[in-house]
């Protein structure tokens, strides 16, 4: 099953796009797409709570393998700009950045857009990203997309099975109860095989459950590998007791206050021992206080682009997360909002 996420500025057609690539579905702070032809099922997520919200970009990011960068003709704008950034932050492995509007524009003026935007990205996660031209108005270049999405998730889909072995994690984006059912959630599984009866945990309430069933695309199966998009039934479990961004899982780190060894984009502003910033890991969220900004060894007050520092944090709300999983920092009050990424120590 293809996940993709299309992001960008709001006049960049993203929205447009995503329309044209699946039938609408539920609709949040994300708007969810469905296509299906014969055993290819592709989910598209369109962002539609950014810009407005930052944490709707970073959902719909962390519930995808592929990420569609959507540039028109105009070129870059601050939005655009925060979206390469939050893509490098990430680490995001596998996406294309495509040039809509196409028809509104000529290829000397495109090819020249490509190499500035290959300038750009260059030195970050998006650097080797394949590039596509497209119509938002015709949708010439339509079926050549979907092939080069297609083709992109043969890649994910293999790194995937090397994961079906791990210990299971399943990552909720909804929560609600169903008549004569209970508890049903619809998340993503982010590694390791769930099976029907398996016996886990939700973090980071520590909730006990098992799952009663699971559905993938509506239909029943006994049991889902990494990167499925999964409905499961829970016993042991209400709904209310789950919020997006939870985790099912059988071993979790919970914690409020967090240390982390971060890099600070080239683009961030410096911060301060002090400051009020926000956290995001997986789906989940938290306003934190820098409580100390450590160099080499030696104690800092300001953190400064473009270097490596450990960083205390405080919080006020409780986070799952395990070793490995990726960090990102934020200033919501700035320009550019995303300026740091990191591990737990």
């Amino acid at each position: 099953m293809t996940k993709i996420t299309i992001i960008g500025s709001e006049k960049s057609g993203k929205t447009t796009l995503a329309g044209k690539l699946g039938k609408k579905g539920s609709v949040s702070d994300i708007t969810m797409y469905d296509f299906a032809k014969n055993e290819r099922v592709l989910t598209t997520i369109d962002a539609t709570g950014y810009p407005a919200s930052p944490k709707a970009l970073v959902t719909a990011l962390n519930l995808s393998d592929i990420a569609i960068l959507c540039v028109p003709p105009e070129g870059l704008d601050p939005l655009a700009a925060e979206c390469i950034i939050a893509l490098d932050l990430l680490g995001y492995k596998h996406g294309m950045i495509v040039l809509t509007k196409s028809d509104l524009s000529y290829p000397f003026a495109l090819e020249e857009l490509k190499e500035k935007l290959q300038k750009i990205t260059k030195g970050t996660a998006l650097e080797n990203w394949e590039y596509h031209t497209i119509s938002t108005t015709t949708f010439e270049g339509m079926e050549e997309l979907k092939e080069m999405i297609f083709t992109l998730d043969e890649k994910v889909e293999a790194e995937q099975r090397k994961q079906d072995e791990l210990p299971a994690r399943v990552v909720i984006d909804q929560s609600f109860n169903v008549t004569g059912i209970g508890c049903v959630v619809l998340g993503v599984v982010s590694q390791g095989t769930i099976n029907a009866k398996d016996k886990m945990t939700a973090y980071p309430v520590k909730k006990g459950l098992e799952i009663r069933s699971i559905q993938m695309h509506d239909i029943d199966v006994k049991s889902a590998p990494t990167g499925a998009r999964v409905g499961l039934a829970l016993k042991s479990i209400q709904s209310k007791d789950i919020d997006r961004g939870f985790v099912i899982s059988n071993d979790e780190i919970v914690a409020t206050d967090l240390t982390l060894e971060c890099t600070l984009s080239q683009l961030a502003k410096e911060f301060q021992v002090g400051d009020m910033l926000h956290l995001f890991v997986g789906l989940q969220s938290s306003p934190v206080k820098v409580v100390s900004i450590i160099q080499d060894g030696e104690n800092c007050e300001t953190a400064k682009p473009g270097k490596k520092y450990v960083i205390q944090l405080s919080g006020s709300k409780e986070i799952a997360y395990s070793k490995g999983d990726r960090f990102v920092l934020a200033n919501l009050d700035g320009k550019q909002r995303f300026f740091a990424a990191g591990y737990s120590q």
